[in-house]
């Protein structure tokens, strides 16, 4: 793979339900502008979910990142202010169609792997929860 097929892109948003919208439509663009169009509806419904928990669970800024790695693997991942772990994903057959405590569960059925780890942005101590997806 050309070395012009890496990339990572960061983007910081406000701690605003509304930029759940912006996020998702930049992931969109990203992964139809580099070729990975087949992608986008799985990619979009787990940055939702991780982003829309950064925004809901925390009360500072937050921010996706987005890149492939030499492996060809898409990572998304949110990171916000609350440097604690996230809860455990419930399965989705326990969560049914309740709105709440679904989100990880989602991602954990989505995403080819999972987990989160501490990080830094803003000054401010906080953490990744980040998925995976073969973009192959």
């Amino acid at each position: 793979m050309p070395e012009s097929d890496f990339w990572d892109y960061t983007l910081y948003i406000p701690n605003d339900l509304r930029a759940v919208t912006v996020c998702r439509r930049t992931l969109r663009l990203i992964l139809t502008l580099h070729g990975l169009i087949g992608l986008v509806d799985t990619a979009e419904l787990l940055a939702t979910e991780l982003v829309s928990n950064a925004v809901r669970h925390t009360k500072g800024p937050a921010a996706l990142r987005v890149r492939r790695t030499p492996q060809g693997v898409v990572w998304i991942g949110a990171w916000d202010t609350d440097p604690e772990p996230p809860p455990p994903p419930r399965p989705l057959e326990q969560v049914g169609d309740l709105e709440d405590g679904r989100g990880l569960g989602l991602v954990r059925a989505c995403a080819d792997y999972w987990g989160w780890q501490p990080s830094a942005r803003f000054g401010d101590r906080g953490k990744f929860v980040w998925c995976e997806l073969a973009a192959a």
